[in-house]
């Protein structure tokens, strides 16, 4: 289905009660529930599940297999590698109805989240942040943090290009793509003019 402002693979379901923004495209199996809000300029891969409440910002790119569960929301940019998951109960049981229990996940504006990881739920990225494909999130990741393994651990830091940043003694670091400069203090990143 083509609309003026979306298009929609014949074999996906988009669920009245949708906020979907321009220039979106949704691919083959995907579902769309009503309640969920999809910003402009997203692409919704094949065999994705976007449940309500969730929100997706401007241009986030969700690849293959992946499931958005309620209570999670990204910032603008967001990539979320194939099979990639999120959860959103700790406890889960089969026979225990926990949908009051749902935990929240925020994924700031520009985070890349690897194939085959495992956000586990009431765990925030930050803006920027990099999580290695297969990673498991146990804790809350800052801006430009690098997370690899299970459970995940930072390594380092990362640019907004998505470059292992390499600080100095002054703790400064450049991109080596953008050229980009940030500074490493009090174990914060941040962007910086020089």
């Amino acid at each position: 289905m083509k609309t003026d402002s979306y298009f929609v693979h014949p074999t996906a379901v988009v669920d009245e009660g949708c906020t979907i923004g321009s220039e979106v495209k949704i691919w083959h199996f995907s579902h769309i529930m009503s309640g969920a809000t999809i910003g402009n300029h997203c692409n919704i891969g094949q065999n994705v599940v976007i449940s309500p409440q969730v929100i997706l910002g401007t241009g986030v790119k969700v690849q293959n297999n992946v499931s958005i569960y309620t209570g999670v929301t990204c910032d603008d940019d967001v990539f979320l590698g194939p099979s990639m998951v999120f959860t959103n109960v700790l406890n889960p049981r089969s026979a225990v109805n926990r949908r009051d229990a749902y935990l929240k996940t925020h994924v700031g504006k520009g985070a890349t989240i690897g194939a085959n990881a495992t956000i586990v739920c009431g765990h925030d990225i930050g803006p920027y942040a990099f999580i290695g494909a297969g990673a498991v999130v146990t804790k809350t990741v800052p801006a430009y943090a690098l997370i690899v393994g299970n459970p995940g651990r930072q390594i380092g830091w990362m640019s907004e290009f998505g470059h292992r940043l390499e600080f100095n003694a002054k703790g400064i670091a450049q991109c080596t793509e953008s050229g980009a400069y940030y500074k490493l203090e009090h174990n914060c990143v941040t962007k910086i003019a020089l």
